[in-house]
């Protein structure tokens, strides 16, 4: 049984590929831009907490997926959760592709996974292909989560029509998700910081 639990774990970090957002911590995160400390803050209850639902909303460059990994590393070394981090196109691709027998991962086994993390964050929801497949793929997973209360986050930079209704109905439940829309600037587009030479840092 553990062994299968280890292998569940590795899985999911594998999935993940949380390799290149190493740097994106709380530590990290400047949570000094007007507009993105009461993400930060709820961002930060949530995951010492995993319980129901956060949803970031705000605009590209907001900080909303740096918030979104370090919750899932947090979850991952301070809870010991397993967790599965995933950008929805990527997702939805992913799944697709295990309708291939030759990939050697069956499609059923592959999404049950999905539905049933024990930690789920999904990054940049609205902006998949909407085809029907994928509307009804989606809603699957947010009703399975939703009706089992497994804890979930999710971001977007859309507006609420790009969001299936049905998944959108579930999301906005005041009754299990924590909702904070972040009304903050662009990072990318902020002024570099220049060296604060003889500060000693």
């Amino acid at each position: 049984m553990r062994d299968r639990e280890n292998r569940l774990v590795e899985d999911l970090r594998k999935l993940s590929n949380l390799d290149s957002f190493a740097d994106r911590t709380f530590d990290s995160f400047d949570a000094s831009v007007p507009g993105t400390d009461d993400a930060y803050e709820a961002a930060v209850k949530y995951a010492r907490n995993p319980h129901g639902w956060l949803f970031l909303h705000g605009n590209c460059g907001t900080g909303k997926t740096h918030l979104a990994v370090a919750t899932a590393f947090y979850a991952m070394e301070r809870q010991k959760m397993s967790v599965l981090f995933a950008v929805v196109p990527d997702l939805l691709d992913h799944l697709r592709a295990t309708f291939d027998p030759a990939n050697g991962v069956a499609y059923d086994e592959r999404f049950t996974t999905v539905r049933n993390a024990q930690l789920l964050i999904l990054d940049d929801l609205g902006t998949e292909n909407t085809t029907p497949w994928a509307r009804e793929k989606l809603y699957q997973i947010f009703n399975h989560r939703y009706n089992e209360n497994l804890p979930t986050v999710v971001t977007s930079n859309q507006d609420f029509k790009r969001i299936e209704e049905r998944v959108l109905s579930r999301i906005l439940d005041t009754r299990l998700t924590t909702y904070v829309h972040i009304d903050a600037p662009d990072y990318r587009r902020r002024p570099a910081r220049r060296p604060e030479y003889g500060s000693g840092r």
